[in-house]
């Protein structure tokens, strides 16, 4: 095989695929990207068995063949060539690069040891748009479980056309906070269920954002796979076995005190009391407090001291108080922008973060119980 191609193609390619790539005691051909050479196209594909990426570059293929290479060793290679155009060939076992003065050769493997791309036949196809749908997953792959205690938790509920909405519901939780953002589907109707791995949803952000040109892309389904398909690259996924909890009876519809406020306001307040919390509790108390029209924060550890701080907020309902686990409302606050509204019921009950004008991304917490 041999072809040639400029350093900005083939290093993003492999920057592409270079997300999925682990090492593996096993298989350590996993830790390997495959460069397959066709006829008018070259792909780069990285497999970590469940989760698989295909990156296709433009270039000029002298012959066919394929090939596997370090991922980490090669990827790092042609990111310090200073020439612009790059010639690679394979020579017996090792691959051959000639860019410039440079000439260097990286040991391979035999690409019959490289595990198939995987090729699904899938069901349920839509298409959406892509710079939404990609802070849509960062939005929500934030609240999914780190464990896999309990294995629907750790991924993210992707509902298609379902009673909640009509278009797409992603959602995710740990028991402790809750994420749950609406996103409008270009194409596609068909109402359809599943969880993505929480570690596919990112790979597919950072994926999503490295992409160039194209505003939409395509995303199907078949029964235990997804595919992604995206400006030069495809993403192929297993999806989670199992049913997602019946999370939106948790959210509450009505409220008894609401406080409105600017949530850059509100995170530097959160932060400063975040400072005096005890290690591992991560508490901060939040009164909202209707005749001082504020919201009041406040915060006390026996090892760094006390605090206490307000913001101004537009204050309905009932004075109320509640304990919240810092980290969590930072979470939130950080995918939100301008005022927002924080609603609550009792110090017992979760608790609602969303943008004023907007329901389209909740963001609930459960409260510390006292």
């Amino acid at each position: 095989m041999r072809f040639t191609c400029t350093k900005d193609n083939i290093l993003k390619g492999f920057d592409m695929v270079s997300g999925v790539v682990k090492k593996s005691m096993n298989l350590p051909i996993l830790a390997n990207t495959l460069i397959e050479v066709k006829e008018n196209k070259v792909e780069l594909i990285a497999t970590d068995l469940e989760l698989a990426t295909r990156a296709t570059i433009r270039a000029k293929v002298d012959t066919t063949g394929s090939f596997t290479v370090p991922t980490k060793t090669m990827g790092d290679f042609i990111r310090l060539l200073s020439e612009d155009q790059v010639t690679i060939s394979l020579e017996g076992t090792e691959l051959h690069i000639i860019s410039g003065t440079t000439s260097t050769k990286i040991k391979g493997t035999p690409a019959d040891e490289f595990p198939v791309f995987p090729e699904i036949e899938p069901d349920m196809h839509y298409t959406l748009l892509a710079d939404p749908f990609r802070l849509a997953l960062s939005d929500v792959v934030i609240a999914t479980a780190k464990n896999e205690i309990r294995p629907e938790l750790s991924g993210v509920y992707a509902g298609f056309f379902t009673e909640r909405y009509n278009g797409l519901v992603l959602a995710a939780t740990d028991s402790y906070r809750l994420a749950e953002k609406k996103v409008s589907v270009a194409q596609g109707d068909t109402p359809f269920t599943a969880i993505i791995p929480a570690h596919t949803v990112q790979e597919m952000i950072r994926l999503i954002g490295l992409g160039e040109g194209e505003t939409q892309i395509r995303v199907s389904f078949s029964k235990n796979h997804l595919m992604l398909r995206y400006d030069t690259f495809e993403l192929s996924s297993r999806l989670v076995d199992g049913k997602y909890p019946d999370y939106a009876q948790i959210i509450p519809t009505q409220f008894l005190s609401t406080a409105v406020m600017n949530s850059d306001v509100l995170t530097k307040k959160i932060k400063a009391a975040s400072l005096f919390t005890a290690t591992g509790v991560n508490a901060v108390r939040v009164d909202i407090v209707p005749d001082m029209r504020s919201l009041s924060l406040s915060s006390t550890s026996t090892q760094k001291g006390e605090h206490s701080a307000s913001v101004e907020a537009d204050i309905s309902g009932e004075q109320n108080t509640i304990l919240l686990n810092h980290r969590y409302v930072l979470d939130g606050l950080a995918h939100m922008h301008g005022d927002i509204s924080f609603q609550m019921n009792s110090p017992q009950a979760p608790c609602l973060f969303h943008e004023k004008d907007s329901l389209d991304y909740l963001y609930i917490v459960m409260p510390i119980r006292q």
